[in-house]
């Protein structure tokens, strides 16, 4: 969906289709606490030495087959369902309110109550964006068509390229506006490129799904031959992007350019009258990510002709809007991104999908009403209480590098001891006054919801930087952190049970949500937070030595993913995944330390024959759990940052000895990584 209002929140615990981490409890015998370790999910024939992930979680694989709407299942959907259980309720008690007329109760409920509709939506049939194919038809010139592609982009449907308004990455406290590589209606670029079968498959099914989609809409009449045009022009949009690789370097993306070289280096893309459309009305500088795209956008401007651009632009809004609509469009767009890209048998159930919807169109108003019935005070202070024991280790690990040099340092502490945190909630709530949802049209209510987003986004120009401002919703399992901001943010669903709990054995709560704290903190100094001051510049704060030895270290943790297989002819992406296999080692290594620190003057008790180290291993283990369909596997390596949940789970552990020391893994075991192989970065 474009324009996707890109927040630079680098380094999400984990990405759309990636499982995050959960934890499953069972009642300690004649005692009313709550055991870490699931061990009806082992599979205690396997040695944990021949293959860790299927010991800890062997039995709760072959126990868990993928439910057939599923692409993916693991703890997390597990925990995914319960929530969505608990918000489901929040929202249809909202609808069955009749709350007076502008509250969060009765946008949120008629949000919900007309998406479940379908009577309406049938009958309403492609009437909601019958205007929008009309200005496609009326189309004259490249002018008109750059005006309605920012029509397009206030509400929601995505062409071409994608604008986003967030912090100058060189001068964080003030806005600025990006112009972001997009328009392609495959996953990522690679699917136009790669020239292996599979690709060559998906792009068949692409065609095919193209040319059914324009039946549905009834506009294979007027426009011939459609998937050709656009598989042609969406190619040449692919070759001309930057692969996922290469987005991984800020510096290559921060490109500034006036508002004069703008209109000099890409005339034909008649920006000027895109930016008069959106509303900004005065540009002096903006960042243009990948010229080079930008570049080809323009040349494209000449050679496809007006008709060419039509039929593009048609699917653009044709496919954002399929899920929306009738049935027979949104079940086509499910048969070729859930079933063919994923693997997934059939849609999820209605209500789920609706429940996702408002949470993505008013997502803060649905917060403010599930922090009253689900978040824990108490759960805030032991987190926090968490993230103080997480920093003081951190702390100590920095002063006592013996690879950095004292300067190095001492700009790393002054990074460490300005980060902020976000706990919970926001301190300020979301304003939707400006939002109208009413009960006659769920695309209408959907796109007044984008261009209510997107309003937001214009009106930052010029204000002062809103570090108020959260990236997610409260009601959301995950956490991130933002290198711009220099925070950590860990919302109110990630503060419960099962995922973390304050009766549970501490070996696995530090395993659990200990190392999500250490993994969010590690995000500051992995090969991209790292390149960040305290206050939240792109800056090279290190030495020409530090960072030798820095990429040094961290090579050792791309070498060692790219040899993981995660399909016959797909091997992990190591240089794509390090960020985050960084931060996986990183939190993982403070979380062991801060469990030990705990344990200073305690007992070291044993449960179910497991040594408190074991224990901390298999959580952390159990949290990776995870059946994949080989579709939705292949999808996760080629365009996500994250590794395969199976090799999280045995990546981060096999770098550290207190593992091999936990289970005697010795020379000759499977799990056994030669000491010269092992990374140890903070």
């Amino acid at each position: 969906m474009l324009p996707r209002v890109k927040i630079r929140i680098r380094k999400k615990l984990l990405m759309a289709g990636s499982p995050l981490l959960f934890m499953s409890f069972m009642l300690l015998p004649g005692d009313n606490k709550q055991r870490g370790v699931d061990v009806t999910a082992m599979d205690l024939s396997v040695k944990p030495t021949e293959n860790f992930f299927e010991y800890a979680n062997g039995s709760w694989l072959k126990n868990n087959p993928i439910p057939s709407s599923e692409a993916v299942w693991g703890a997390f959907n597990e925990l995914q369902e319960k929530n969505n259980a608990l918000v489901r309720t929040i929202i249809e008690d909202a609808a069955a309110a009749n709350a007076p007329a502008g509250t969060i109760r009765q946008k949120v409920g008629d949000f919900y109550g007309v998406a479940m509709d379908t009577v309406k939506l049938e009958k309403a049939g492609l009437k909601p964006i019958a205007d929008d194919l009309r200005k496609i038809d009326d189309l004259k010139n490249t002018a008109d068509m750059m005006k309605l592609i920012g029509h397009f982009h206030s509400y929601g449907i995505g062409a071409l390229f994608n604008l986003y308004i967030t912090q100058d990455l060189k001068k964080s406290d003030e806005y600025i506006t990006y112009l972001n590589q997009a328009g392609l209606g495959l996953p990522d670029r690679d699917y136009y490129i790669k020239d292996d079968e599979s690709s060559k498959k998906i792009r068949a099914e692409y065609l095919n799904h193209i040319d059914r989609m324009f039946e549905l809409a009834g506009r294979r009449t007027i426009y011939k031959n459609p998937s050709e045009i656009i598989i042609r022009m969406e190619t040449d949009l692919a070759k001309a992007s930057m692969t996922n690789v290469e987005l991984r370097d800020d510096e290559k993306q921060y490109n500034k350019y006036t508002h004069q070289e703008l209109n000099k280096s890409f005339p034909n893309l008649k920006l000027d009258d895109y930016f008069t459309k959106i509303g900004i009305n005065s540009i002096q500088q903006l960042i243009v990510s990948q010229p080079e795209f930008f570049k080809k956008a323009d040349e494209m401007m000449k050679s496809y002709t007006m008709d060419e651009w039509k039929v593009y632009l048609n699917w653009c809004l044709i496919n954002e809007a399929a899920d929306k609509l009738n049935a027979s469009l949104e079940k086509q767009n499910f048969n070729f991104y859930g079933t063919i890209l994923t693997g997934a048998k059939e849609m999820r159930a209605r209500w789920k999908r609706m429940v996702t919807a408002t949470n993505s169109a008013l997502g803060e108003a649905v917060g403010q009403l599930y922090v009253e019935k689900a978040f824990s005070p108490e759960s805030k202070r032991r987190v926090n209480e968490m993230v103080d024991n997480l920093m003081a280790v951190y702390k100590e690990r920095i002063t006592g590098l013996d690879w950095m040099s004292e300067t190095t340092k001492q700009k790393a502490l002054t990074k460490l001891a300005a980060f902020n945190r976000k706990l919970g909630y926001p301190d300020k709530w979301r304003d939707y006054s400006s939002l109208e949802i009413g009960k006659e049209s769920f695309y209408r209510n959907s796109s007044n919801a984008q261009l209510y987003k997107f309003n937001r986004m214009i009106a930052k120009l010029g204000k002062p930087i809103d570090k108020t401002e959260w990236g997610i919703s409260p009601q959301t399992v995950n956490a991130y952190y933002n290198p711009q901001k220099n925070e950590i943010v860990f919302p109110a669903a990630i503060m419960q049970p099962p995922f973390y709990n304050a009766d549970a054995d501490d070996a696995v709560n530090y395993g659990a949500i200990g190392a999500v704290i250490g993994h969010e903190i590690t995000h500051g100094f992995d090969d991209q937070g790292s390149r960040y001051d305290e206050i939240g510049n792109l800056t090279d704060w290190w030495t020409a030595e530090d960072r030798k030895k820095f990429d040094e270290r961290t090579k050792k943790v791309v070498d060692q993913f790219n040899n993981y297989k995660a399909l016959d002819d797909l091997h992990v992406n190591g240089t794509l995944t390090l960020g985050e296999n960084i931060a996986d080692l990183g939190g993982l290594t403070m979380a062991y330390a801060a469990y030990q620190r705990s344990l200073a003057g305690k007992a070291r008790v044993s449960i179910d024959g497991f040594t408190p180290e074991q224990r901390f291993f298999i959580g952390w283990a159990q949290v990776w759990r995870v059946n994949y369909r080989p579709e939705s596997l292949r999808k996760l390596v080629l365009t996500n940052v994250h590794s395969p949940e199976h090799f999280r789970a045995i990546g981060a552990p096999t770098n550290l000895k207190e593992f091999y020391q936990a289970f005697d893994i010795k020379p000759g075991d499977a799990m056994y990584r030669d000491d010269a192989a092992r990374a140890q970065v903070w």
